[in-house]
C-alpha cells in the first residue's frame, strides 16, 4: 500500500495537467448516476417499482437478443482467430509492449471481479440444490453435481468473456491505432453513423450509456464487497455486522482502487493484478493437496464436457423465462454492460498482440481457467455437500454467498487462515476491477490514454460513495441496482451488435494490408 501511494504522489506530480474533458458525457453520466441515488433516497419502494417494471421488460424483450448475440460474439471470433486473419498483428506495433503473463493477469484480475471467489461458492450449490430446467433431476448426487457445474461454466465460461473483449476489441484497435479515432465506445459505431457518432449529441449519448452501465456493473460489486465481509468478518472475529463496518470496508476499498489507478495501467494496475494472481494459484494448490482432489478434477472434466456437448441447447435455451430472468440473462446482462468498456481497456493493454492471441486469451483460456477455479471452489463445496448433506447448502439458505463460501473454508485444513485469505483474495478482485474501470471511464470522459489524476480520484470516489449509499438502504436499495445492471445493458447490447460484421470486415482488411 505504502509503495503504490508513492506512485500515486508520483502521478499527481508529473500530471500532464488540463486535458480537454467531455462535459456531455461527464454531465449525462455522472448526473444519471447522481439522479438514481437521490430517487433511491427520496423514495426507495418508486426506485424498486420503476427498476423491477423495467427489469422485466428488458428480460422479455431482449433476453432472446442477448442470447443469440453472446453466441454469435463467440462464434465469429474463433473463426476469426482460427483462419488466416488469426495472424493480423494490431495496435500498429510489430511486438508486443506488455509481457505475456502480466497482459493474462490483469485481464483475468480485470474481468473476474469478485464473482470469482463468492459466486464460485455460491452458484454450483444453488444449482445442485435446484437443478437447473434444462438438465432437471440427474439420477445420483454426482449426476447433479457435474450439471451444476455445467450451467455454472456456462454463465462464465466462453460466451461471457467473449463478449467483454474479442470483435469490440479488433474494431476498436483497428479504429483507434490505425486510423486514429477516439479509443471511446462511440468509435464502434463509426462504421455505421460515420462522423455522428464521434461528434454531437449521438456520440456523448453512446459513451455515457456505456459509462453509466459499466459503473452500474462495478458499482454491485462494491456494495456487495462491503455487505459480505462485514458478515465474514463477524462470523469469523466476532465484528460487528453493522453498516458502520460495511461503510469502513468500502472506504477502504475505495482508497486503494482509487490510488491504484493513479498510478496507472504499468505500476498499480499491473502489481495488484499479478499479486492476485499468486495468491489465487497458492489457494488452488492448497485446496488441491488438502481438499477433494479427484472430486474436482472428475468434475472439472466432466462438467466442461458436459457444457460442450450441451452448448448450443444452453446457450438457446427458452423453456423457462422465470429461471432465465433469475440466472443466464441476468448474467448476460451483466456482462453485456461491461462490453465496450472492456473493450476500451483490452484494447489499452494489448498493442502489438495478434488477433489469435487476443480473442485465444480472452475466449477461450481465461474461460477455461475461470472453470476450473469454480471446480475448485464451487467443486469442493459440493463434495463436502454430497458427503455431509446440509454441510454447504445449509449455509446458503436464503441465497447468502458468503455464508456458503465460509462453510466451505471452514472444512478445510487451517480454515480461519484460508478463509482470510479468500476474503483478501476476493477485495483485490474487487479493487483491480475498480481502478480498470475507474482508469477507463477517465480515458473516455478526457479523450487521453494518460487522464487527469483529478478525473481519475473523481470516478473513482463516485463510484465508491454510489456503494456506500446504497448499502445503506439495506438489500433493497443493491437489490434495485442489481436489476438495474440488465436495464442498462439495453442500449449497450445496440452498441455491440455492429462488430458481429464490420470484426470481420476489419480483420479482413488488415489481413490484405499485412499481405497474410
Amino acid at each position: 500500500m505504502a509503495d503504490l501511494m508513492k506512485m500515486a504522489k508520483e502521478a499527481l506530480i508529473h500530471d500532464e495537467g488540463k486535458q480537454h474533458l467531455d462535459w456531455p458525457v461527464l454531465i449525462f453520466s455522472g448526473g444519471f448516476i447522481a439522479l438514481f441515488v437521490v430517487l433511491s433516497l427520496i423514495s426507495q419502494e418508486l426506485v424498486g417499482g420503476w427498476v423491477n417494471a423495467g427489469f422485466a421488460w428488458s428480460v422479455k424483450v431482449f433476453g432472446p437478443y442477448w442470447q443469440v448475440l453472446m453466441l454469435l460474439t463467440f462464434v465469429i471470433g474463433m473463426v476469426l482467430a482460427l483462419s488466416r486473419t488469426g495472424r493480423v498483428r494490431l495496435g500498429n506495433l510489430d511486438a508486443p509492449e506488455m509481457d505475456t503473463f502480466k497482459w493474462i493477469a490483469i485481464i483475468l484480475c480485470t474481468l473476474l471481479a469478485g464473482g470469482g471467489v463468492f459466486w464460485a461458492a455460491a452458484e454450483p450449490i444453488a444449482h445442485f440444490i435446484s437443478p437447473p430446467p434444462l438438465y432437471g433431476d440427474a439420477d445420483s448426487p454426482q449426476g447433479k453435481a457435474i450439471n451444476a457445474l455445467a450451467q455454472s461454466f456456462m454463465h462464465w465460461g466462453f460466451l461471457a468473456w467473449a463478449i467483454l473483449g474479442s470483435l469490440t476489441t479488433i474494431v476498436l484497435m483497428y479504429l483507434h491505432y490505425h486510423k486514429g479515432l477516439p479509443l471511446k465506445p462511440r468509435t464502434l459505431l463509426y462504421p455505421v453513423f460515420g462522423r455522428r457518432a464521434l461528434h454531437g449529441p449521438l456520440a456523448s449519448l453512446i459513451d455515457a450509456a456505456c459509462i453509466v452501465a459499466v459503473i452500474a456493473g462495478t458499482v454491485g460489486p462494491i456494495g456487495f464487497l462491503g455487505l459480505q465481509m462485514s458478515y465474514a468478518l463477524n462470523a469469523l472475529f466476532g465484528l460487528p455486522d453493522t453498516f458502520q463496518t460495511q461503510l469502513i470496508i468500502v472506504v477502504l476499498a475505495v482508497v486503494c482502487y482509487t490510488v491504484s489507478a493513479l498510478t496507472g495501467l504499468n505500476r498499480g494496475i499491473q502489481i495488484l493484478s499479478r499479486y492476485n494472481v499468486i495468491l489465487a494459484v497458492a489457494l488452488m494448490v492448497f485446496i488441491l493437496l488438502f481438499g477433494p482432489t479427484d472430486f474436482i478434477f472428475n468434475g472439472y472434466l466432466q462438467g466442461v464436457g458436459t457444457m460442450m456437448h450441451q452448448f448450443v441447447p444452453m446457450a438457446l435455451f427458452r423453456g423457462d423465462e422465470a429461471w432465465l430472468g433469475w440466472w443466464t440473462v441476468f448474467f448476460w446482462g451483466w456482462f453485456l454492460g461491461y462490453g465496450p468498456m472492456m473493450a476500451v481497456f483490452i484494447a489499452r493493454i494489448s498493442r502489438g498482440r495478434t488477433l489469435r492471441q487476443i480473442v485465444m486469451a480472452v475466449s477461450i483460456m481465461a474461460p477455461l481457467i475461470t472453470c476450473f477455479w469454480f471446480s475448485i471452489v464451487g467443486g469442493t463445496g459440493l463434495a463436502f455437500e454430497i458427503a455431509l448433506p446440509g454441510s454447504v447448502s445449509t449455509a446458503f439458505e436464503g441465497f447468502n454467498l458468503p455464508a456458503s463460501l465460509l462453510a466451505i473454508t471452514q472444512q478445510l485444513p487451517l480454515p480461519t487462515l484460508i478463509s482470510v485469505l479468500f476474503l483478501i483474495l476476493t477485495t483485490i478482485f474487487i479493487i483491480t476491477t475498480g481502478d480498470s474501470m475507474t482508469y477507463t471511464i477517465s480515458v473516455v470522459v478526457s479523450g487521453s490514454e494518460h487522464p487527469n489524476a483529478k478525473v481519475r480520484t473523481f470516478w473513482g470516489i463516485m463510484m465508491g460513495s454510489t456503494a456506500a449509499i446504497l448499502i445503506s438502504l439495506g438489500s433493497g436499495g443493491i437489490s434495485a441496482l442489481q436489476s438495474f445492471i440488465v436495464i442498462t445493458a439495453v442500449p449497450v447490447s445496440l452498441i455491440l451488435l455492429p462488430s458481429l460484421w464490420n470484426a470481420p470486415r476489419v480483420a479482413n482488411l488488415l489481413a490484405d494490408e499485412q499481405h497474410l
